[in-house]
Order: C-alpha cells, then sequence, then structure tokens
C-alpha cells in the first residue's frame, strides 16, 4: 500500500510539529508556506505582512519554556525562562533542522484552494491548488492539515469610536506597532487590556510622554514570575494544582489566587479590578 500524502498549510510552530508528527507515522507530508521562511507569528518583520500575524520587536513569550517546548526536543538549558521572539526562531530552527524538516516545506508557495475529490466518500481523498511564481498546480492528497495560525487580520472597529475622522492624531492597530521610538514625548492611549496592550503601554510609558490605559472591564495581571523566582505556570499549572482547584469550590480558589495576585499590587487601587472573578 502506497504511503498516504498529507498537505500541511503553513510552517509555523503547528506546521513543524505536524510535519514532524506525519514522518513519525510514515506519512508523506509536504509543508506549503506562502512566505519565505519558517516561524509564523514568531518571525518578526519591520513591515506587517499580508496573510501573517505580525509582533513588535520586543516580544517576549508569556509562556515559560518548560511548557512551551515541544515534548521530544526540550529548549536548551542555557535558554532564559521567557524566550524573546528572536530565541523562539532559534529553536524553532534547531527543531527543523533536527528533525530534517525543511526538506519537506515548499516555501513562497500560497494554498489557493481545497476541496473534496468527486469519489471522496470512497477515498477522503483532496484536490488542493497551490500558488508560487505566478504559476498554479494541483495535487492530490490523503489528508490536509491547516496550520495557519490566528491574528493575521486586524480588528480595528473604528465606528465605535465616533469623532474619530476629526482625530489630529494618529492612531493604529497592535500589528503595526514596531517600536516606541516614534512616540517620544507623545501622550497616548492604549486601548486594551490583553497581552499586547499591557506590553505596548509598559513600554511606551519609558518614552512618551505620558500613556493611558482604557479597559472596558477590568482585568487580572498575572505575572510570569511565581514565588521563589519559578515560572508562574510551571508553579500553578501542576496536576497537584488542578487537583486542588477541582475540589475546592470556585469562590475558594478565586480567592487564594486574586490575594495572591493583589499582594504584587492592589487592582482595585490601580482600576483595573474587574468584576468577574
Amino acid at each position: 500500500m502506497a504511503a498516504r500524502r498529507v498537505a500541511i498549510i503553513g510552517a509555523g510552530a503547528s506546521g513543524l510539529c505536524a510535519l514532524k508528527c506525519c514522518l513519525d507515522e510514515g506519512l508523506v507530508p509536504t509543508c506549503f508556506e506562502r512566505s519565505g521562511d519558517i516561524g509564523g507569528l514568531w518571525r518578526f518583520e519591520e513591515r506587517p505582512e499580508e496573510g501573517r500575524a505580525s509582533i513588535y520587536r520586543s516580544v517576549i513569550i508569556n509562556t515559560s519554556k518548560e511548557m512551551m517546548c515541544f515534548s521530544d526536543f526540550p529548549i536548551p538549558e542555557d535558554f532564559p525562562n521567557y524566550m524573546h521572539n528572536s530565541k523562539i526562531m532559534e529553536y524553532f530552527r534547531m527543531y527543523a533542522r533536527h528533525f530534517d524538516l525543511l526538506r519537506h516545506i515548499r516555501f513562497r508557495t500560497s494554498v489557493c484552494r481545497v476541496s473534496k475529490r468527486p469519489d471522496f466518500a470512497a477515498t477522503g481523498q483532496w484536490d488542493v491548488v497551490t500558488e508560487s511564481e505566478g504559476k498554479q498546480e494541483a495535487a492530490v492528497f490523503d489528508g490536509v492539515l491547516v496550520c495557519t495560525g490566528h491574528h493575521t487580520e486586524a480588528h480595528l472597529p473604528l465606528s465605535t469610536f465616533p469623532g474619530l475622522e476629526k482625530f489630529e492624531g494618529w492612531y493604529l492597530h497592535s500589528r503595526d506597532y514596531k517600536s516606541p521610538q516614534s512616540f517620544s514625548g507623545k501622550q497616548v492611549v492604549v486601548v486594551g487590556a490583553g497581552n499586547s496592550g499591557i506590553d505596548i503601554a509598559v513600554e511606551l510609558s519609558h518614552t512618551a510622554k505620558q500613556v493611558f490605559l482604557s479597559t472596558k472591564r477590568g482585568t487580572w495581571v498575572l505575572h510570569r514570575v511565581a514565588d521563589g523566582g519559578y515560572p508562574f505556570d510551571l508553579s500553578y499549572l501542576s496536576r497537584f494544582m488542578q487537583l486542588l482547584h477541582s475540589l475546592l469550590p470556585q469562590n475558594a480558589s478565586s480567592f487564594f489566587l486574586e490575594r495572591k495576585l493583589n499582594t504584587r499590587f492592589d487592582h482595585a487601587l490601580y482600576g483595573l479590578q474587574p468584576r468577574h472573578r
């Protein structure tokens, strides 16, 4: 029986992992990557690329290396617990070289269409049409893995800000933010207290004249570092803590965690304490 062919769309974190797993199972994978390199979200570029998530220069991951590494390829011990995006890319390149993945990737190749074959009910096969250098090519695959990630399109609801058309300042989405230099001496409002919003507000506070952080309902801020200097996720995402969480009433576990978070800074004092536990 001929080995089954699998198409993998995207060569980011999920695409690389999928590619390696297919090889482990004796399948014949082909990975299609629209850009010229691996890494997906984690590859920094000065200008946002269409169809690919975009990060700012200073991004550091909010998951510790012990929790984020591939189970069969530990991150080197001398890498920091929370890695800069350049170190994540270094790790991905090591992973791709170690498992000889690059020869299975077709770079600068876009997937135009994926459709079931006429005999799909019997064969389970797919028609995949790709395009590279202006030329389209069709191929048949036994399986398709979509590893295109998310955060590729900016959500900028300008209609919810009445009067914005009269605003004489500069506005942009975090997808277009790269570094704080151009905000030197300016008053800045950061809308949203998610990971990117808080990251950018902190970074701008060292450069801008004044920074306001606008949040609709507040948020609980979890720090990367827990007691004793250990990574927060490594300390609290354990089997024991999950068991404890399942045994305790929700109000009790919320009280415990909120108390821990408020020892770093009082959320109510800073106007960040949300109504939700």
